[in-house]
Order: C-alpha cells, then sequence, then structure tokens
C-alpha cells in the first residue's frame, strides 16, 4: 500500500479539521471493510454482514429483528432480508415469541453458532494484522471508547 500523504490535522486558525476526519474514518471503513469481508469469504463462504448479524444475535438474549437493526443502525426491513438469508443458509432459526406473536425470537442454529465461532477468530487475526502495527492493545481500547462516544454524540 502506498504510503499516505499528511495533510494538516488542523486548520489554518488551530481548530481540528474535522472534514479530514470525517474522511479518514470512511477510508478506513472501507479499506477494514473490505479486507475482512475478502477474508471471512475466503476462509468461510460467509457475507460480512452475516458475521456481523450473526454477533448480535448471539450475544442478545431473546433476540428480535428490531433488536439487531437497532444495534446495527439500519432499517428492520433490510434487517429481515438478511435474516432470512442466514436462516436459508441454516445459521439461524426464528421461533415464535411467547411475549409478543407479532415478532420472532432469531437465534443461532447449532452450525450457526460454530460458524461464528470460526469466523470470530478470523476476523480477530485480520484485524490485528492490519491494526496491530498501529495501535497498541491500550490504544485500541481508548480509540473504541472515542469511537462509541463520537456515535453516542452524532446520533443523539
Amino acid at each position: 500500500m502506498p504510503p499516505r500523504t499528511q495533510p494538516r490535522p488542523t486548520a489554518a486558525d488551530g481548530a481540528p479539521d474535522l472534514t479530514r476526519l470525517f474522511g479518514e474514518l470512511v477510508r478506513l471503513e472501507t479499506e477494514l471493510s473490505g479486507a475482512v469481508e475478502r477474508r471471512l469469504r475466503a476462509d468461510h463462504g460467509l457475507p460480512l454482514p452475516h458475521f456481523e448479524f450473526m454477533r448480535v444475535i448471539a450475544r442478545t438474549p431473546d433476540c428480535r429483528v428490531q433488536d439487531i437493526a437497532t444495534e446495527l443502525s439500519i432499517t428492520v426491513g433490510g434487517t429481515s432480508k438478511i435474516v432470512d438469508r442466514i436462516e436459508a443458509a441454516g445459521h439461524c432459526a426464528r421461533r415464535a415469541n411467547p411475549d409478543d406473536r407479532r415478532s420472532s425470537i432469531v437465534e443461532l442454529t447449532p452450525a450457526g453458532k460454530r460458524l461464528l465461532a470460526r469466523a470470530a477468530v478470523t476476523v480477530e487475526d485480520e484485524l490485528r494484522t492490519r491494526l496491530g502495527p498501529a495501535l497498541s492493545d491500550r490504544s485500541a481500547v481508548q480509540f473504541t471508547r472515542t469511537l462509541t462516544r463520537l456515535r453516542d454524540a452524532a446520533s443523539g
């Protein structure tokens, strides 16, 4: 990968260049998601969105489509379509929600749990390869906290 040019991180008045920050975040997400997607497909035949959905399903008790949509900041309709695809692949199943007949509970199947466990190792390896040289464990924890605060502020 060619070295990146380093434009000034601040505007002429000393204020942070938020447009540059935005551009760097967008490009980082594009580059990382592309690399992780390629690796997941090559190693497991798994699209990145399926992996992300399966992670939410695995950690959310009595998971509903609405829970996934909220967690991933996407529409319920789009979420339902991807859950349909994951279900068709045999990696999750829906069952009636005993508390609300209008919704279903989504659970990983045993095959889905096994796939998610293997895929998580692959994702972690790919991210360590790409981020590890530039980001210590301590910096990664702090960066995660900062990104969470930024997302909270942007959605508020």
